[in-house]
């Protein structure tokens, strides 16, 4: 049996959980999610996030971007979707706490519901985390709990792991260390180097945030259903 004959491979992926099957109607009895975005390199998994809602694989919408580098491509991507972005530089906030009630200001008065982390290159602190409970989604390129922190494929590349990938999970204070949402596994191939194999492995971010995105949304209406009842 060849590798990688799972259900969810797509380009050679091995993915979990897999994403469950909906009834054709499901998004119309779906409240809108509201999501604000981090983003602060290239942007790739914030463009994600958006087709994913404008091609209804995902029952939300991208409220507003929040980017920490002035002119980065998910900047620039905000612009060409036609998505709100604001600037919050971290160079000019006194420190990390500043800088997230500056997000948090933001994202409550955008009326976000969920807060995405899709390449956010800066430890968060208590004070974005505790005004997101269980609603703060990072992507790690990484099968967590292995090769936290920083290049995590270069890493895994160092340690000579047959396999890589990545998982989506929430945040917590201690970095990457949050609960599991979804990972996908991508084989690490003998030809790889640090770009092919952090390509291969974006791909699969693409594929799992979404779903990740929508396992929450779930998890926050079942409590809010057992509130009620």
């Amino acid at each position: 049996m060849p590798a990688f004959s799972d259900p969810s491979d797509q380009q050679n992926c091995v993915q979990w959980p897999l994403p469950p099957e909906l009834p054709p109607d499901w998004a119309s009895a779906q409240p809108i999610l509201r999501l604000g975005v981090m983003a602060s390199g290239a942007g790739s998994n914030f463009e994600a996030l958006v087709q994913a809602c404008t091609y209804g694989r995902l029952q939300a919408e991208v409220a507003l971007l929040v980017v920490n580098n002035p002119g980065c491509g998910a900047q620039q991507r905000a612009e060409r979707l036609a998505i709100p972005c604001q600037v919050h530089d971290h160079r000019s906030v006194a420190n990390r706490a500043a800088l997230d009630q500056a997000l948090v200001a933001a994202f409550q008065a955008a009326g976000v519901d969920v807060v995405v982390m899709a390449g956010w290159m800066r430890v968060v602190t208590s004070t974005l985390i505790g005004a997101f409970p269980e609603r703060l989604i990072n992507i790690h390129p990484s099968l967590l709990p292995s090769f936290r922190g920083l290049d995590a494929v270069g890493q895994a590349l160092a340690a000579g792991v047959t396999l890589a990938g990545c998982t989506a999970h929430l945040v917590c204070e201690e970095v990457d260390a949050g609960r599991i949402l979804v990972q996908a596994a991508v084989p690490v191939l003998a030809t790889d180097d640090h770009a092919s194999l952090s390509a291969r492995i974006q791909r699969q971010e693409h594929r799992i945030l979404p779903l990740a995105v929508a396992l929450t949304a779930q998890h926050l209406t079942a409590q809010q259903l057992a509130a009620q009842g």
